[in-house]
Formats: structure tokens, C-alpha cells, sequence
């Protein structure tokens, strides 16, 4: 599994150990277990990389009691990539539960460009009166990534949740975005960003 270049270094051991327990059974025996596409991050001018998806079923209600605080943190930013939209935001939400170190920071961003607007809400919610200064200064380091991210959740709010949210500037997406993750005009990317 591609998971040992989406942490630091200095965690490899504890990643071959949470590898090593989560099960290769797949969801409806799917002969992938991990999407080829790949989501790749800057973070302390080390290379963080992960599969967007996971295919495996999720048995970690089995070996949980079997981990570290450290380890378990791993767990759940892995599973923050399951095919499964409940799997993730059960992973989204005990990571937020924790003290989170910053390694886990590039899942709970990522997570956030996705479709499942309760994932958002939750997010919005735990965060919104948080120190959020280590995820500002995260996705201002991937800046062009971020970038990208915000105008995916600006379309999947234009495409699935613009009934329930008519108004962009009341989305908790958006407030997501710009209150606890720093999302600003100023923000440069590559390519054209428009604030709405």
C-alpha cells in the first residue's frame, strides 16, 4: 500500500504496523485496493502523497484497541480515503476528536473538497472556534492544491446542495474554507481562482 509516503519519515514503523492489521478484503470483492489516482501535498517541503481512494472494507473496530494514539491517528487518516462515504466521515470525525498531530492535517483538508456535505458541516463545526492556524499555514504552502480544492467544493455545492444552501456566502463549505482554512482573493494559484 502507498501509504508510507503520506506520512513522515519518522512514522514508518508505526504505518507498516497499521497497514499490517487493516484487512485486504475490498468492498464487493473489487479487484483494486487502492485508486491509482493519487493526491500529492507539500507539507514542511517534504512530499506528501496518499491514493484518493481505498477500496478495503473497514475493520477497524476490530484491531483499534490494538493501537497507539499515534497509530490510531494513522488509522483514521487512512480510512479518511475510503470508497465509502460513511466510512469516511467516521474517520474525519474521531480524528477531529483527537489532539491531531499536523502530519494527519493533509487528510482532514482533503476530505473537505469531496461531495458529502455532512462531512463539511461536521468539519465546520469542530473547527470554527479552533486554533486553526496550523491548517492556514498548510494549505497556504500548497497554495495551488488549495486552490483547486475550493473551487471543487464550489462546484459539487453548485451541483448537489444548492437547493438546501441557495445562497453561496451561507455555505458552511465556504465558511469552511475561508474561516478555518484561510481562503482568501489573495491566495495565487495557477490558474484562475474566483471568489464568489
Amino acid at each position: 500500500m502507498l501509504f508510507q509516503v503520506g506520512f513522515p519519515q519518522f512514522l514508518r514503523d508505526d504505518v507498516t504496523k497499521v497497514i499490517g492489521l487493516i484487512t485486504n478484503k475490498t468492498f464487493n470483492s473489487v479487484k483494486i485496493d487502492v485508486s491509482q489516482e493519487r493526491i500529492h501535498y507539500l507539507q514542511e517541503n517534504n512530499v506528501i502523497q496518499f491514493p484518493y481512494r481505498i477500496y478495503y472494507i473497514d475493520n477497524t473496530d476490530k484491531i483499534i484497541d490494538k493501537l497507539s494514539l499515534q497509530q490510531k491517528m494513522i488509522l483514521h487518516c487512512i480510512f479518511s480515503r475510503s470508497c465509502d462515504g460513511f466510512v469516511r466521515q467516521k474517520h474525519i470525525y474521531s480524528l477531529l476528536q483527537m489532539d491531531y498531530e499536523y502530519w494527519a492535517i493533509p487528510y482532514i483538508v482533503k476530505i473537505c473538497d469531496e461531495y458529502v456535505v455532512e462531512i463539511l458541516e461536521m468539519t465546520y463545526e469542530h473547527l470554527k472556534d479552533k486554533d486553526t492556524e496550523p491548517l492556514k499555514k498548510f494549505c497556504l504552502e500548497n497554495a495551488d492544491s488549495f486552490c483547486k480544492s475550493y473551487q471543487r467544493m464550489i462546484s459539487y455545492w453548485n451541483e448537489y446542495h444548492r437547493d438546501k444552501y441557495e445562497n453561496f456566502h451561507s455555505y458552511l463549505g465556504r465558511k469552511l474554507f475561508r474561516d478555518c482554512f484561510g481562503y482568501s482573493r489573495s491566495i495565487k494559484a495557477t490558474g484562475t481562482v474566483r471568489d464568489q
